[in-house]
């Protein structure tokens, strides 16, 4: 495993709810690639949001999913930011929450499948910036391609009955918003077998 990463990254609903990538950002702080950081209200949200519109889908593994991800990342939980919320303006005031748990985790990104909702003239002063999953991901392949792999063939062995080509999870993480990293690791699908 990599020393951990510096690097803090606040996840948003956005990016937890689809299960591939939500896994695949788990991995790669696992990996040490970055701290992942969540809030409760953050994974509420992607619960409700999947079960509203996946009805077919046990409410009990949705939970059990998320005490998982908060034993595997125990420092992961952003808690008590609500007081921030009132001086916070966004586009939309419903992801003043997010911004507040970013501000008062001292994280120093958002990973969000919704950039608008976070302009950068808002974030910058702030000493934060909002990344696409696509870009973030891309960003630590840069940064240590090796420990993206090993991240990827961990989630992949996960998947036993039945077994997970390479080509199908690539296939899921672009369909899932990851077009251009996905690009780049099939440069490297030998070394996720």
């Amino acid at each position: 495993m990599s020393n951990v990463s510096s690097v803090k990254a606040l996840l948003d609903a956005n990016v937890l709810y689809p299960a591939t990538l939500r896994s695949l950002l788990i991995d790669l702080s696992l990996q040490g690639l970055y701290q992942a950081h969540w809030t409760d209200a953050l994974q509420d949200e992607w619960i409700r949001n999947l079960l509203l519109h996946r009805p077919d889908l046990d409410p009990a593994k949705l939970q059990r999913t998320r005490v998982l991800m908060d034993r595997a990342l125990d420092t992961a939980r952003i808690t008590d930011y609500e007081a921030r919320m009132p001086q916070l303006q966004l586009p939309d005031p419903d992801d003043r929450h997010v911004l507040a748990a970013a501000l008062h985790g001292g994280v120093d990104l958002i990973v969000t499948q919704n950039l608008r909702d976070f302009p950068t003239a808002v974030l910058e002063p702030l000493g934060l910036q909002a990344l696409h999953p696509d870009r973030f991901v891309q960003n630590l392949l840069e940064t240590d391609t090796t420990a993206v792999l090993e991240a990827l063939r961990v989630g992949r062995a996960r998947f036993r009955a039945p077994p997970l080509s390479v080509a199908e999870l690539l296939g899921m993480l672009e369909r899932q918003g990851l077009p251009m990293t996905v690009s780049r690791l099939r440069e490297h699908a030998d070394a996720l077998e």
